[in-house]
């Protein structure tokens, strides 16, 4: 049971103790977005909005080949752009990001992918999350991109009260050393995904049962949990599975 007057350091302890538990559960945790370049990243991740990870790595092949630089982008005809991304939803939005953001790469970065999230939050359809996930997934630096798995998750957890992404980014960063953000950020969207779902949420086969204060939202019994539970798919790019080192 976690008390209701948890103090910051049983909390952090608590938090810690949760993130060793599914580091074991998701060995091979990673972004899940097929990649082999930054821009490659910059551009799925774009595609994935307000859709699957699964669609956005059925679509990103042929786009990919079509389209190997960010120049590419910038000269793209919008009419057959889109119907290459139709299927993720939102695609005239999204071929005028493509279409901006590799215009923006070739004149302001050399047509290359910055990695500061300075300059990355500066191009057209790349927020906060977006600067992280390329930042960690493809820079090697430490970042934690807060999505609605993050949100969801952190607050059933109650390892915070903030909803904005930007204070939950803030929060995390205190309880874990910068050395675990990636991964810190990886294990949770994967448990997100898998087990702990918005709606129902497969408690009864859940590795955290023990410190989840909102163990019991979902079913409990081990039978019925394990039905809901989405298994994950065979690793596409590099895996994230380190220990943490807190």
């Amino acid at each position: 049971m976690v008390a209701r007057n948890e103090s910051a350091l049983a909390r952090k302890r608590r938090a810690r103790r949760m993130a060793r538990l599914l580091v074991r559960e998701y060995p091979d945790a990673r972004c899940e977005l097929n990649h082999g370049t930054p821009l490659e990243l910059a551009v799925a991740t774009i595609l994935s909005a307000q859709c699957t990870d699964r669609r956005v790595n059925e679509v990103t092949p042929t786009l990919f080949a079509k389209y190997g630089d960010a120049g590419a982008y910038a000269a793209a005809d919008r009419a057959e752009l889109e119907r290459l991304i139709h299927s993720t939803g939102f695609f005239r939005n999204k071929a005028d990001s493509l279409i901006k953001l590799g215009q923006s790469l070739v004149e302001r970065h050399g047509g290359e992918v910055p990695s500061r999230i300075e300059d990355l939050v500066k191009l057209p359809g790349i927020g906060r999350k977006t600067a992280n996930v390329i930042i960690g997934a493809v820079f090697g630096g430490q970042a934690i991109p807060v999505d609605t798995h993050v949100i969801r998750l952190v607050g059933r957890w109650r390892w915070t009260e903030e909803t904005d992404p930007v204070r939950i980014e803030q929060v995390l960063c205190g309880l874990f050393e910068r050395r675990d953000w990636t991964m810190l950020s990886h294990i949770v969207i994967f448990h997100g995904r898998r087990v702990c779902h918005a709606r129902k949420p497969a408690c009864g086969a859940c590795v955290l049962a023990g410190d989840c204060p909102s163990y019991g939202i979902g079913p409990t019994g081990h039978a019925e949990a394990e039905r809901l539970v989405s298994r994950p798919e065979p690793a596409g790019n590099s895996s994230a599975g380190e220990r943490l080192a807190t």
